[in-house]
């Protein structure tokens, strides 16, 4: 729970269902937190544009642009704002959907309020985490021209400053941060996004392909991120770098 404060944090609900976006706004205000609406998804968008959000708790299926567009469209403004999506859809394919777009978790309508609640602290705590973890970072680990700048949360190939999802941000770093481990997809989707889902190992195995277009001169024979037949992937250890 936020401290209390003039400023408290402020988090973004777009829901076309009033009654449940109102109930949220509720519970979510008595927890401390600021709460701005949005009943649609463009007025949605908007808002997440024009001020800053400490969290976006966006509604999957929405009228005049569905979540699934309002995500990948804030996702392209700004890598670090923790999305919860909810959706009253169970097919992994939808959820799946989400995650691979950039949300952080997903809620399954019906759900219970204190389910939500539950929810939305998992991601503060493991948004304090991650302050945490990159204000006793190292400003930069370099693997040739490989750079990458956890603080500042930027990579580098050579000259080129790389853009890249928060997601495949985070998962770099966790490879890089340790080279020559070998980490199996259910340890990849708990390090990096939270929790388990065994199903969901094909989030990961996208997540590896996009980040090694970016980072690799040949994606198909990738240098830094390797696969490890029969487990998962590393990251090359240094001695295997030399000369590249």
């Amino acid at each position: 729970m936020p401290a209390p404060d003039d400023d408290p944090e402020r988090i973004l609900v777009v829901e076309d269902d009033e009654d449940l976006a109102h109930l949220l706004e509720i519970h979510l205000r008595d927890l401390g937190y600021a709460v701005d609406l949005a009943h649609d998804g463009v007025a949605g968008l908007r808002h997440a544009q024009e001020r800053d959000y400490a969290l976006l708790i966006l509604d999957l299926m929405l009228p005049e642009l569905d979540g699934t567009e309002v995500c990948k469209r804030v996702r392209a403004d700004d890598n670090r704002l923790p999305i919860l999506m909810l959706t009253a859809k169970s097919e992994e394919a939808d959820k799946v959907l989400g995650l691979e777009l950039g949300a952080d978790d997903y809620v399954t309508k019906p759900f219970s309020i204190r389910e939500l609640i539950a929810r939305v602290k998992a991601l503060f705590r493991r948004v304090e985490v991650d302050r945490e973890a990159q204000d006793e970072a190292p400003e930069e680990i370099a693997f040739g021209p490989l750079v990458i700048a956890p603080p500042k949360r930027k990579v580098w190939h050579g000259n080129d400053l790389l853009e890249l999802t928060a997601k495949e941000f985070d998962l770099l770093l966790l490879l890089a941060r340790h080279p020559g481990r070998a980490y199996d997809r259910s340890e990849l989707l708990d390090e990096v996004w939270g929790y388990q889902y065994e199903g969901y190992s094909h989030t990961v195995n996208t997540h590896i392909n996009r980040l090694r277009g970016k980072i690799e001169d040949d994606p198909s024979e990738p240098r830094f991120v390797q696969t490890v037949w029969g487990v998962g992937y590393r990251f090359a250890e240094r001695e295997e770098l030399v000369g590249s």
